[in-house]
């Protein structure tokens, strides 16, 4: 693993809002991992399960450590592979983990269709279904309504139709959000909280910007999504973490659209820390500093997180 550039004790907090440490790539350096962004700043981990194989794994992530976040979900690559009782074992994670989140669900896997709407159906049945596990009965009609669309390209929907898939007071949380500045307006006004990542330096920094200054301040999050995500800027370093050719075979299995493009046995790897990097970077584009950043997105992964049964405790303003 590669060492990270020595950062002093920060006194910024930071709140990683999506990662995957859990994943088979970092899981065996993940405790190092969570030290080292710990000791820069970071203080909450939002760990995302993928499917029935790993969701024991972030359970035990957040025993073993109190600042991670167990979120629990079915991405829809594992759709195909889900049991016939996967709904089942996932209410009983939920049951025992009651400080758990939703997540990670969304309709990404339909890119890869050649019929897109083919899989559109099964898909908004299993996000449903997990929404209805944790007691999120209408939440998942969010994802139907407006994400299908985000993915697939589809038919904006009318203005009647959000009004009838919102507002979602607890919120929504969508991941490394790339999308046109154009549809925060309307996501915000649903109870969206818009999380970024790494992946937004792939986007071309005048577009970036103008998307960025649409979101209001109040729903910035801030995420590695690490492993994935490895932040890709020419002037700044970046500290991955390194996979060996020893774990090739698992990794590819685990990679996503944009890590497949590295070959497996020499991999970089995305890790908390590199958050800063993010923070860096959004602050830039924001003209804002970066400790007003961290500090209005820690407060707002805080708010978004402090539901009932949360280990996250929201932070009440000063009067």
């Amino acid at each position: 693993m590669a060492q990270a550039p020595a950062r002093a004790a920060s006194a910024v907090r930071l709140f990683d809002a999506h990662c995957h440490l859990q994943d088979p790539r970092i899981a065996a350096v993940a405790p190092a991992l969570i030290r080292a962004a710990g000791a820069s700043g970071v203080a909450r981990f939002a760990v995302n399960g993928t499917s029935e194989k790993d969701w024991h794994l972030v359970k035990q992530m957040a025993e073993d450590h109190p600042a991670v976040v167990p979120c629990f979900g079915l991405h829809p690559w594992w759709v195909p592979e889900r049991s016939p009782d996967w709904m089942n074992l996932l209410r009983r994670f939920f049951a025992e983990t009651p400080e758990a989140a939703v997540g990670e669900v969304s309709f990404s896997a339909i890119q890869k269709n050649p019929n897109p709407l083919s899989g559109v159906k099964l898909l908004i049945s299993c996000v449903r279904r997990q929404f209805i596990c944790r007691d999120y009965l209408d939440l998942w009609i969010l994802y139907a309504a407006k994400l299908v669309w985000t993915k697939v390209h589809m038919e904006k929907p009318s203005t009647s139709e959000n009004r009838q898939t919102g507002p979602f007071p607890a919120g929504v949380l969508l991941h490394s959000y790339m999308g046109s500045a154009e549809m925060v307006s309307a996501l915000a006004n649903l109870g969206c909280y818009f999380s970024l990542s790494g992946f937004l330096t792939g986007m071309k920094s005048t577009k970036a910007k103008h998307m960025l200054k649409s979101i209001p301040l109040d729903r910035i999050l801030l995420e590695t999504d690490a492993p994935d995500a490895l932040p890709r800027l020419d002037n700044v370093s970046v500290s991955p973490v390194h996979v060996h050719s020893s774990d090739a075979d698992t990794e590819k299995r685990h990679m996503d659209s944009e890590s497949q493009a590295a070959n497996a046995s020499n991999e970089s790897l995305n890790h908390p820390e590199n958050i800063h990097i993010v923070l860096e970077y959004v602050a830039s584009l924001l003209e804002m500093t970066e400790s007003e950043l961290a500090e209005l997105s820690y407060k707002n992964a805080t708010k978004l997180f402090s539901y009932p049964g949360s280990k996250v405790q929201h932070e009440p303003e000063d009067i």
